[in-house]
Parts: C-alpha cells; structure tokens; sequence
C-alpha cells in the first residue's frame, strides 16, 4: 500500500510540474503569436483583424500600414516568432521570415528579421504596439 501510495504521488507531483511548465511557457508565447497573427493580417489585408491586434496607440499606424499593401500582393514565408526581451510593461518580439510583395509582377521583399516588435497587455490580450 506505501508503495502504491509513493508511485501516485510522484505521479501527481510530475503532472503538476508539467502543467506549472507549460502554463509560464505559454504565456510568453502568446506574446509571440499576437505578432505572427497580426504579420498574417497584415499580409490578408484585413484591416479588422489588425485593429484588433493593435494597442490603441498603435492602431492608426497599422491601418496606414494595411494601406500601403493595397493593390500589392503579398505573402507571409516562413514565419516563426519569439520573445526575445521585456521593459517595463513592454514585451520585445523577433520573427524570422519574409513578406513576399508581388507588384505587378515585380517581387520584392521584406526581411522581417529586421524589426524587434513590440508587445503590450491591454485588455487582457497581447498586442501590437510599434516596432524599433
């Protein structure tokens, strides 16, 4: 009966710390995966979608961006995201990846490597704030 006992509860105790792990992992993904939602919207034009992935302060900015791509084609190529810092109530986001442009048939790129997005919590939901 102890040993029953001492398996359930290293078996009880494993699970805990797993659910403990991927609970604070997930958390700073999410982060992550605001800004890979909003690079997606960003590509599909979908100025609701960017709004709502943009900090109050920041929506403007994203909507002049969705204007930009208007009448340009574009896809998102290898996507990948990670937090990569924090200040203060500002978290910093790196992508790798391209936004492939298609403008009458001229391609063109853009590395999106070579911004650090950054998030904020407003609402209760990671945003899209501005990038450095």
């Amino acid at each position: 009966m102890k040993k029953y006992f001492q398996i359930n509860y290293i078996v009880i105790l494993s699970l805990l710390i797993s659910i403990l792990l991927v609970a604070c992992d997930s958390g700073q993904n999410d982060a992550s995966k605001a800004i890979e939602a909003y690079i997606q919207a960003l590509s599909s034009k979908d100025s609701v979608q960017l709004s709502n992935l943009s900090c109050t302060e920041w929506e403007q900015n994203a909507l002049r961006e969705v204007d930009s791509l208007v009448g340009v084609g574009s896809k998102v190529e290898n996507l990948s995201c990670k937090q990569t810092g924090q200040e203060g109530t500002d978290t910093y986001v790196s992508c790798t990846g391209v936004l492939a442009l298609d403008y009458n048939g001229e391609g063109q790129q853009i590395d999106l490597s070579s911004r650090t997005y950054i998030t904020r919590q407003e609402d209760g939901e990671w945003r899209m704030c501005g990038y450095r």
